[in-house]
């Protein structure tokens, strides 16, 4: 099934699986104000910018890890719930962080053995004492204060964030300067826009790596949202979940949601690649060109009537069922448990610096690289 890439595409795919067409939002003036979040240890002090959306939706972003702590969209009946996990704190950031709400980089993802070949000669990695390179090694962008400045312009209320990045950090060849503009657009989306540039040659795989809860409700679990993903193929991982580099069709599989199921459905067959990530954990294979702007998934729970549908440039979409997280205190007294969100990160396919056969991820001085995500948020019955 193709997914139209145009404003109705949300309304057409509900149709085509039964689901009722989505009703519009009210709209109202929205801004940006700024306040303080926190201190980090050092002393610098971290700022958090909270940002009203023409159509009521508010987000609250803050500069350290540019983390979306708190996103807010209404139901089928106006009332607005918060659709994200997150944490009460900075020092709750800091110290146990589980990647709630983060931009993940320099490189999303796992790159084998932590090393590289990049023009003939060979890049290694800081793999914090691990096998394997994972989510741009232990000091990652998760984890480092960026620098906000609020935007005021007709795409909505936003905010920049910049990080700069030495050459050599963590092992990665190159100055990297990166921006990072969340917005909250007139239409009820979260668009994030991202761009960086290099001194030397370098690679470079970022995501937003938010966990979903459409009920609004992170202690319920997410079982029963409905996923439909725009993706015929996915790309399994070994045993020590490092991607083979095979493209496999998604056709008579758990990992099929071409057509919109319960996101439980299927969570635990006697699958491997189902046994190896103890439920998703995986990249699926966009459908379209690479760079295009086009439609990746869209899921619904039908508690709510909240429906968030994600359009993005990147190859690929990591899906991910927070199956690990238990017993975890978190912002408002709630307390996660496995399966009490979700992630669709949009990004490179992991380990692509030693698959050739992927879309390349190379940076070089003089380019520019550059991704647009956006999850737009609406209502079905």
């Amino acid at each position: 099934m193709t997914i139209s890439i145009s404003r109705r595409s949300l309304a057409a795919g509900l149709a085509v699986t039964g689901l009722a067409a989505c009703a519009p939002i009210a709209a109202r003036a929205g801004g940006v104000s700024e306040s303080r979040f926190g201190q980090m240890p050092d002393g610098r002090p971290v700022k958090a910018f909270d940002l009203m959306g023409a159509n009521g939706m508010t987000a609250r972003i803050i500069e350290y890890g540019a983390i979306v702590v708190s996103l807010t969209a209404p139901d089928r009946n106006g009332v607005m719930g918060d659709v994200v996990l997150g944490l009460d704190t900075l020092e709750d950031y800091i110290e146990r962080n589980r990647n709630f709400g983060t931009i993940v980089g320099r490189y999303a993802g796992r790159i084998a053995g932590g090393r590289f070949q990049l023009d003939g000669r060979t890049v290694q990695l800081d793999t914090g004492g691990g096998a394997h390179s994972s989510h741009g090694g232990p000091d990652g962008f998760a984890r480092r204060l960026w620098r906000g400045e609020a935007i005021h312009d007709d795409l909505g209320p936003g905010v920049r964030l910049t990080l700069i990045s030495p050459d050599g950090d963590q092992g990665f060849p190159g100055e990297l300067t990166t921006e990072v503009i969340y917005r909250l657009t007139p239409g009820g989306a979260l668009r994030i826009d991202m761009t960086a540039t290099t001194t030397r040659p370098t690679v470079i795989n970022l995501t937003h790596h938010g966990y979903f809860n459409l009920t609004g409700d992170g202690s319920r679990p997410i079982l029963g949202h409905e996923l439909m993903m725009a993706a015929d193929a996915f790309t399994p991982f070994d045993a020590d979940k490092v991607v083979t580099g095979e493209i496999r069709p998604v056709a008579g599989t758990p990992f099929d949601f071409r057509q919109a199921k319960p996101i439980g459905r299927d969570i635990d067959a006697d699958e491997e690649q189902i046994r190896i990530g103890n439920g998703y954990d995986h990249n699926f294979v966009v459908r379209g060109a690479p760079g295009d702007f086009r439609p990746a998934s869209w899921a619904r729970d039908p508690s709510s009537g909240r429906v968030m549908e994600l359009h993005t440039t990147a190859p690929g979409v990591q899906f991910f069922t927070a199956n690990g997280i238990r017993d975890w205190p978190a912002k408002g007294g709630v307390v996660y448990q496995p399966r009490t969100g979700f992630c669709l990160e949009p990004q490179h396919y992991q380990d692509s610096p030693n698959r050739p056969e992927f879309p390349s991820t190379v940076l070089r001085p003089g380019e520019t690289y550059r991704q647009r995500h956006e999850y737009r948020f609406s209502v079905a019955d």
